[in-house]
């Protein structure tokens, strides 16, 4: 059978009559492409193999049945929108919670899968956890959508229980005086608060800041997570407590009793550490994150200006902290309006509960 292979594709019919497509460019390693050209696997793989992601097939893959949700998943976890699109630690996350839905449902037709069959199944999750299973369903079914393997989005109107909390709870500025009384200026400790309140970054990016980052006093880097570039300065107090540094050979803030960089894993227990010597064991190194983001919208920074520090790729978050200072400022400003008018805080003129109050004959009676 003739094949239309698309650019640099080059097959043949091996000795047991088999079809063997291989990507192949001047220079570089040949690569094996698996399924038939055309096909929504075989194109997968041939995109992850020109941008040069291209991993090991899926255990199972050539056994595969078209069609299924773990033909899907072969597929998706081959396409550049999950290896080149997601970092790292979102690719764990997301294909953990894939992988689950692979055991419950991998065999079905990815076709036939519906609102009402996705509704169910995060019906029983909780609140967090149908966020995350929607956010991995959501890379999953825009990739099938993608390539015709459905045609209808079985997650539009889906409906997630609301959440009672807003997750990782927020520093005070109370708080950060107590971790400040207990951990003093010049330890790690300190420099590690001061540096992920002054620069609001989360700690996967804390951990990789370092002297090289640092030009004319702004910071300038990439976030891990998201690859969106960020160029902060380096606000005052954060230059004094760097400061504070010995001179080492080192290029990272942030370093370990050995003297080397922290992995944001293990800079996260430690943090837990400093956080429950300070008696401040409901705060988080993520807290501090919140704080910052609160802090500058409290201080009038526009959305525009927060997604730039913050290296938001949506206006969402922004706007959220930004609708929350007003709230404040507005509370804060109807205070101030009552105690001007009075005083000392109080009505002018009470309406006293136990004196006879005068009633304004209508001429409703006879």
């Amino acid at each position: 059978m003739k094949w239309k292979l698309p650019p640099q594709v080059h097959g043949y019919t091996n000795r047991h009559d088999n079809p063997v497509f291989y990507l192949r460019r001047p220079g570089m390693p040949k690569i094996r492409l698996y399924g038939f050209p055309g096909s929504p696997e075989f194109m997968a793989a041939y995109e992850a193999a020109k941008a040069g992601h291209w991993d090991k097939p899926e255990i199972g893959a050539s056994k595969t049945i078209a069609g299924t949700v773990n033909a899907a998943l072969v597929s998706y976890y081959q396409s550049t929108a999950f290896t080149v699109g997601l970092a790292k630690s979102s690719q764990r996350m997301r294909r953990a919670i894939l992988e689950r839905f692979r055991q419950e449902h991998g065999d079905k037709r990815i076709a036939l899968m519906g609102k009402t069959h996705l509704q169910i199944i995060l019906n029983k999750k909780s609140p967090a956890a149908s966020r995350n299973w929607k956010k991995a369903l959501r890379g999953l079914i825009d990739h099938c959508l993608s390539l015709n393997m459905v045609t209808v989005d079985p997650l539009a109107g889906i409906k997630l229980t609301k959440m009672k909390s807003d997750g990782h709870h927020t520093w005070s500025g109370e708080e950060v005086l107590q971790f400040e009384a207990r951990h003093p200026v010049g330890s790690t400790a300190r420099l590690a608060l001061v540096l992920l309140l002054q620069t609001g970054h989360a700690r996967a990016d804390v951990v990789r800041m370092g002297r090289q980052h640092v030009r004319g006093g702004v910071l300038s880097m990439r976030r891990q997570k998201t690859g969106v570039q960020f160029d902060i300065p380096v606000l005052p107090v954060l230059k004094a407590e760097i400061d504070h540094l010995p001179k080492s050979e080192q290029l990272a803030f942030l370093t370990t009793e050995k003297g080397k960089p922290f992995s944001a894993a293990g800079f996260g227990n430690k943090f837990r550490e400093w956080c429950d010597e300070a008696n401040l064991h409901h705060c988080s190194a993520h807290g501090l994150r919140k704080a910052a983001a609160a802090r500058h919208a409290l201080n009038g920074a526009t959305a525009p200006e927060l997604m730039a520090w913050f290296g938001w790729k949506s206006i969402g978050e922004a706007q959220r902290y930004i609708e929350e200072a007003n709230r404040v400022r507005l509370a804060q400003s109807a205070g101030a309006k009552i105690i001007a008018g009075t005083s000392v805080g109080s009505p002018a003129d009470p309406v006293s509960q136990n004196n006879a109050q005068p009633i304004e004959n209508t001429g409703g009676g006879k």
